[in-house]
């Protein structure tokens, strides 16, 4: 329950900056991660994972609320849960493990400038910006109305980020944003009282919310309530209402809300795994943030996903079980009841710093300097692809170039990999004479596209001498149907010409593949063995039966 506490503390400016962040007032932030939050909590895969709205949804979740207002951005979160739960009944949880590290490095370090880029208007207290979905848009909007600072709106900013960095080394006990954010805001209360003149921009004085038809000043001080996403406001503040076409458009922004919350709940897990010695059951977790996305929809909220920052901070305050982020979760909604008019008191700046440190955190420049200074060229270009392509166009462009940028060049190390090379008497797993007229080739390596091709090519140019042809096929573990079409196009040649060929060690894989397809012992032409040696005493055996050719001494 303590530790419940302490992670409520961290994640309740945490979800209000992340709803200012995406346009979005800041108690649906509230709304998200108390709905999401419990119901991953109650069914999740792991026992101290906090889920909430993150950082990472910042640049893919603007663009939707720019487009279709707060219904279209719900309506696409309903989607993506749908999704998600489909994903974990299919058990696909474990394919994070094929998610290439120069991908997640690159994608995160694009999304951690975008978001500090977008806090230099608050953090500043700069007049005249406009939320731009582009990120050379803000930047030049930024350059424009930087003559526009507002000096306590920065002196506040700084003031927080100072805290936020150095709290930690001196209040080792207290949660960070509590300092920072909590008592920076009281003292920016204070000021404003008391000098004249100094007035900071705070939630109240820009949000508002609707209580028995007028307009009051701050956020809501009532828990969530149903309603159906479409009901809420499009971008023209009316009802957006179901529609098909609706639903075909935000298709796209859902696939990558879904797979972008399925990525980062299960690297959240793993991580929490790290730090708590247990192990979480990665289709449960993806089963339990789709339901989680489904819900909180229906209660103003909007995508969620496992939150490795408030996970950590989970296990490091003692959590051992889900009823830590059930505590958060109570926390949260008591802080919405009974705190309302002090959150509304919370400066911008102080929110901007807030995201700014996260921002940082995400970009994780250790690491990613790291991966420039000693990863092979190839991860490189997938690393800064994918980075450029985050912050010049979008997320979603970003990682899928990146995926199959990372897809090609590993299909490219296989082709190098595999291939086909001539066996001498000295080969270790033979060391006996090869008889004269018998051709002995290995074959090393997956036979797939890509690599299949390069393989097969040497077998193309078998000497015409060959009258017995052994192929060792030990180091093929893998075949697809290009490598099958390769390795049948060859036998059908050497068949054509008469040649027998011998099939040595074949895994037990491969050898069903083959059968389908027609290649099977048929003791003549085509004969399997167990291994190099055998095979090549079996050729050895084939090749006293067949007549010389003429022209041969006997």
């Amino acid at each position: 329950m303590l530790a419940g506490i302490v992670v409520g503390i961290v994640a309740l400016p945490l979800s209000m900056a992340l709803a200012i962040a995406i346009g979005m007032p800041p108690q649906f932030g509230l709304y998200t991660a108390i709905v999401a939050g419990s119901s991953t909590a109650l069914l999740g895969g792991s026992r101290v994972q906090v889920s909430g709205p993150t950082a990472a949804f910042v640049v893919l979740l603007l663009p939707i609320v720019n487009q279709h207002g707060p219904a279209g951005l719900m309506l696409a979160t309903a989607m993506a849960g749908g999704l998600m739960f489909l994903m974990g009944l299919a058990r696909l949880g474990r394919l994070i493990q094929f998610v290439p590290y120069p991908v997640t490095t690159g994608f995160t370090a694009g999304i951690g400038v975008v978001i500090a880029t977008g806090q230099v208007k608050d953090f500043l207290g700069l007049t005249g910006v406009e939320r731009h979905e582009h990120f050379h848009e803000l930047l030049a909007d930024l350059a424009r109305h930087f003559g526009t600072v507002h000096w306590p709106d920065a002196a506040t900013g700084l003031a927080t980020l100072l805290l936020l960095v150095f709290a930690p080394r001196w209040f080792r006990r207290v949660p960070a944003p509590l300092v920072a954010v909590g008592g920076v805001g009281f003292a920016a209360w204070l000021l404003h009282r008391f000098v004249p003149g100094f007035e900071v921009a705070t939630i109240a004085s820009r949000f508002q919310f609707v209580q028995h038809g007028q307009s009051v000043a701050g956020i809501p001080p009532w828990p969530p309530s149903f309603r159906w996403p479409w009901e809420q406001a499009g971008s023209d503040g009316l009802p957006l209402g179901l529609e098909w076409s609706m639903l075909r458009e935000l298709l796209p922004s859902a696939v990558a809300i879904a797979l972008l919350g399925a990525l980062e709940s299960l690297l959240s897990a793993v991580a929490s795994d790290a730090m708590a010695g247990r192990k979480h059951d990665p289709d449960a977790e993806l089963l339990a943030q789709g339901t989680g996305n489904l819900l909180a929809p229906l209660f103003g909220g909007f995508a969620a996903t496992g939150a490795i920052a408030r996970t950590a901070t989970n296990v490091r305050a003692g959590a051992v079980s889900p009823i830590a982020a059930l505590v958060h979760c109570g926390f949260l909604l008591a802080a919405m009841l009974l705190l309302a008019p002090l959150l509304g008191e919370l400066p911008l700046a102080a929110m901007a710093a807030l995201l700014l440190v996260v921002a940082w955190r995400m970009s994780d420049v250790r690491h990613f300097a790291l991966v420039l200074h000693t990863a092979p060229r190839s991860d490189i270009a997938v690393l800064l692809s994918c980075f450029l392509l985050t912050v010049a166009v979008d997320m979603v462009v970003g990682v899928t170039v990146g995926f199959v940028l990372a897809a090609l060049l590993f299909m490219r190390g296989i082709a190098e990999m595999t291939g086909t090379r001539l066996v001498r008497p000295d080969h270790p797993t033979l060391r006996m004479a090869i008889p004269p007229g018998v051709m002995v080739y290995e074959v090393d390596g997956p036979l797939f596209f890509g690599a299949a091709e390069k393989a097969m090519t040497a077998l193309h140019d078998i000497h015409e001498e060959a009258r017995i042809v052994v192929l060792d096929l030990d180091g093929v573990l893998v075949v697809d149907a290009t490598g099958l079409v390769n390795l049948q196009s060859v036998l059908a040649r050497l068949r054509r010409s008469r040649v027998p060929v011998v099939l040595t060690a074949l895994h037990y894989r491969v050898i069903p593949k083959l059968e389908k397809i027609g290649v099977a012992p048929d003791g003549d032409l085509l004969h399997f063995s167990n291994d190099l040696r055998s095979g090549v005493e079996l050729a050895g055996e084939l090749l006293a039966r067949r007549p010389q050719p003429a022209g041969h001494a006997s």
